[in-house]
């Protein structure tokens, strides 16, 4: 069966030139001349891939992705943004609303099919990787005690491809929903006044991003950022708050995560205050030790990450972890940190 294209941009000439490349390449296509019909149209013929123009009448391209992420049927549908090079440095916004891709006027016929063919088959690999549910995917429902209504949610929700360095969030933004993250890891941050950072948190596959400011329904406290390339899944807040007011076991789980993570933060500034500079570097390597999911004796991490998390200089932390070397408790090869002597390291003296 040929794979359903549906097409929505409002300038006459492109629109009919999209639909002659993709028909010629055995595509169905549907048309929409502007963005309300284009949701409808949507709505009605549930199509394999979707090409949006940013700028439209009715609605824009921006709403049309966030109306067809409120529908369970379109949630997970490739969506890819048409834009002008004009609207180029306003992409990020649609990006972070879940679109998977952008194309910019003017565009070829062969970038114009290389990306509608990446995405399909991109969609389809998650597909089987979810018939066959994945390692990472079980680590997701062991996370959630099995609750059988939050797996389903989690499910029904395509996972988004972030770059490594890219910003999920910033302190203060609206908390818009939670992220769960199912490939990749995040920090998170805090900026003291003189600019230097504060890494407040590490998460990786299986941990959730953004609790606290679904459970109080407030603004994010810290800023989020990936580390490495990531694959997230992003939870609106209508669908965690209607889930906890059905489900109590599903508001105590939320709550316990909340306050694990508030004891670990705690702790944290215990070590910051208190700890010398080797038991606070000695503390940071355990806390990435102990956060692996799969566990093994070496982890990656940049030095400069290493010192916003131990709150140091990054000369300070070079010269520990030659230390360290030296004392055979740890062996450095670049980014990648293997821990040699663990019991060593939980018993560093203050």
């Amino acid at each position: 069966m040929n794979k359903k294209i549906l097409i929505i941009e409002d300038h006459d000439g492109i629109r009919g030139n999209i639909v002659e490349i993709l028909e010629m390449a055995k595509y169905t296509v549907f048309e929409a001349d502007n963005g309300k019909v284009g949701v409808e149209m949507a709505l009605k013929h549930i199509p394999d891939i979707i090409l949006c123009d940013i700028m439209m009448p009715e609605l824009d391209g921006y709403g049309v992705l966030y109306m067809l992420n409120r529908y369970a049927e379109t949630t997970s549908i490739p969506f890819i943004f048409l834009t002008a090079k004009a609207e180029h440095n306003d992409l990020r916004k649609g990006m972070e609303m879940g679109a998977d891709d952008y194309l910019t006027k003017p565009f070829d016929d062969i970038e114009l099919l290389n990306a509608i063919d990446v995405r399909l088959r991109k969609q389809a690999y998650q597909k089987l990787q979810n018939k066959n549910i994945t390692e990472e995917f079980k680590v997701l429902v062991s996370k959630t005690d099995g609750l059988a209504e939050f797996t389903k949610i989690i499910a029904g929700h395509k996972g988004h491809e972030f770059r490594k360095n890219h910003v999920l969030y910033y302190e203060g933004d609206h908390g818009r929903g939670l992220y769960l993250i199912t490939q990749g890891k995040v920090k998170t941050i805090k900026l003291s006044q003189d600019g230097r950072e504060l890494m407040t948190g590490m998460y990786s596959i299986g941990d959730y991003l953004g609790i606290s400011a679904i459970l109080s329904k407030s603004a994010y406290t810290d800023t989020a950022t990936t580390i490495e390339d990531s694959i997230l899944c992003l939870i609106p807040i209508e669908e965690i708050e209607k889930l906890i007011n059905l489900y109590p076991e599903v508001a105590r789980k939320f709550i316990h995560l909340l306050s694990r993570d508030n004891q670990e933060k705690e702790e944290q500034l215990l070590e910051l205050a208190y700890d010398s500079v080797r038991k606070k570097m000695a503390g940071a390597i355990l806390r990435l030790y102990h956060q692996q999911i799969v566990k093994k004796d070496f982890f990656s991490i940049a030095r400069e990450d290493l010192a916003a998390m131990a709150c140091m200089a990054t000369e300070t932390v070079s010269r520990t972890l030659s230390d360290f070397h030296n004392e055979k408790l740890i062996d450095r090869e670049g980014i990648t940190i293997t821990v040699l002597d663990l019991e060593r390291l939980a018993k560093m003296k203050n």
